[in-house]
This record gives structure tokens, sequence and C-alpha cells, in this order.
């Protein structure tokens, strides 16, 4: 009998983009590809690079490829290439679910080659791919589908609800800061009305940009929807949160947003609650929690940031 360990907690983002680009998918840089076809993170791709002898998996942070299974460990699996032989080796690193190669329990290394199927517990599986082929593409563009904003690229709704549900397991188990940032656009229907929706879509498109490069890269930024945004920030406190708030504010505020030689002027109003402040003890909580600082920082005027009182 397969037994869940704890609550799957770290850093599983993953989809397909940020793992593996359309450029590098065909690059000499890349010796395989590792293609989720069986549960949680069915789509997402992670690379196999040359220039790296060893990948661990499971769902410890900062993992070279993290998988959220309830079932799968810390530290799961390894694939290691050795390069006397040239051919990659999957071993098993003393998981609670044990892993396993085309259904045969993994013992010792093992050979791993194109095609092969890895499972990790009793539903994670990934196949082995080569860089590039026609599988590859497709899980690519189905991922980027079910989870980023078609307009904007950043994640959707839907990604956020899981991620959130998460991230507030994580860091109520341990006792971690978790900031949540809520940026509404001032008065965006009249860009729309004034200027038309492709305007409307620019400012959209570049407000993401400016935002996705003045956050960390462990910070995960959502469509919540229309002209809103949110910001989810791990290990990051409302002291901490509000200072970036603050940055994105002024980037924003100082960047042109420029269409057919039109430049528009755009703000941003920012609300800022983080978990277990104000009863934000839940996700549902803190995403209130944050929607009632927002609301405080649109009614003192727009174009700042406010906390949660």
């Amino acid at each position: 009998m397969v037994e869940p360990e704890a609550e799957w907690s770290d850093d599983t983002t993953g989809d397909i983009a940020a793992h593996v680009g359309e450029s590098s998918v065909a690059s000499d840089d890349v010796g395989m590809l590792l293609l989720v076809i069986g549960g949680k993170h069915v789509g997402e791709i992670f690379p196999l690079r040359r220039d790296q002898l060893s990948f661990e998996m499971g769902r410890q942070s900062g993992i070279d490829i993290p998988l959220g299974d309830a079932e799968i460990s810390r530290k799961h699996a390894v694939i290691r290439y050795d390069s006397a032989e040239r051919q990659y080796r999957l071993a098993d690193l003393g998981s609670r679910n044990g892993t396993f190669l085309n259904g045969v329990p993994v013992e010792g290394e093992q050979p791993v080659g194109i095609g092969d199927k890895i499972r990790l517990g009793a539903a994670t599986v990934l196949r082995v791919s080569a860089a590039g082929d026609d599988e590859t593409r497709y899980a690519r563009t189905m991922s980027r589908a079910a989870l980023r904003d078609a307009l904007t690229g950043a994640y959707n709704r839907r990604y956020f609800d899981d991620r959130l549900a998460a991230e507030v397991a994580f860091a109520s188990r341990h006792e971690s800061p978790l900031t949540l940032l809520l940026l509404d656009l001032d008065h965006f229907k009249e860009v729309n009305d004034v200027h038309g929706h492709r305007a409307g879509d620019l400012v959209l498109r570049r407000f993401v940009e400016l935002i996705t490069e003045a956050v960390r890269a462990e910070d995960v930024v959502i469509r919540y929807g229309g002209e809103e945004f949110v910001v989810l920030c791990r290990e990051t406190d409302q002291k901490q949160a509000s200072l970036l708030a603050e940055r994105l504010r002024v980037a924003v505020d100082e960047a042109d947003f420029t269409c057919d030689e039109v430049v528009l002027h755009v703000t941003v109003s920012i609300g800022i609650a983080g978990l277990g402040k104000a009863a934000a003890d839940t996700s549902q909580a803190l995403v209130d929690a944050a929607d009632r600082a927002l609301y405080a920082a649109k009614k003192d005027g727009r174009n700042c940031c406010r906390v949660v009182a």
C-alpha cells in the first residue's frame, strides 16, 4: 500500500516555460528531456542538460526536478550521467514509495534511454524523450495553455488557486511568512474607452513585463482577473512586502506605455496582506485581507500601497 507523505509544500511552479524554453529544447546543450505524463504535473518538461551530471527529483525546495505529489519523498530519486558509458542512469534515494523503471522497481542504478517511463510512487510518471520531438512540443503548448494567461503570460487564476493553498499550508506548518500583493491598474477602463482595447492589451502585457522584471524568481505573478494581478511572496513578511510593493508602484508610475506613438501614463494601486495578520489564517482570508488593503489604497487616491489594518 502506498503511504502518502506530508502534504506537499515546496516550489512546484513547474510550468514548461520555466524549465525549458522554446529555443533550448532543440539545443545541443540538452541531452534528453523528462516529460511528465502522469500525476499532478502532467505536461511539465525538465531538461537533462549536458553541462550537469546529476539531477535529483523530489519535493525538496531548490531540487533539480521539483515534483509536488504527496507520495514523492523530499529527495526521491536521481538521474546521473555516466560519462564513461555515455548513458544516463536512474537510482532511488531511499524513497518511501519507490521508484520504478518501465514498471519494475529500481534497485541500484539502472540505465535509462529514450522512450523509458519512470514512475515515482503510485501516480507520477515521466517519459524520457528526445529534445525537440513532436510530443515534447505538443506538451509544452498544452501546459502553457492550462497554466498561463494567454494575453500576458502571467500565471492564471486556476494555477493561483492551487498554488495559494499549497503555500498557505507550507507557511502554516513551518511558521514562515507568506505575503500576498493584490495589484489593480488605476482607471484602466478609461484606457480601453479612450484608446481602444488594443491599447488596453498592450498596457496589460507591458505591466506584467515590468512586474516580472522587478520581483524575485521565487515570487509568483498571477493575473487574478481583468486588470487585477497578484504577486505571491514566500518567506516574505509584511515589511519586506511593503518595500517590494512600493518598488513595483514606482516602476509602473515611471514607465512609458506607448501605443501607436501615443504615450500613456499608467499607475497601480496595491494592497498588502500577510498570513496570520488580521485573522488571515486561510487562503481565502489572505485574499480578502489583501482586497481590503487594496480598497484602502483606492480610497486614499490610488497610485499608492496600503497594508491591511
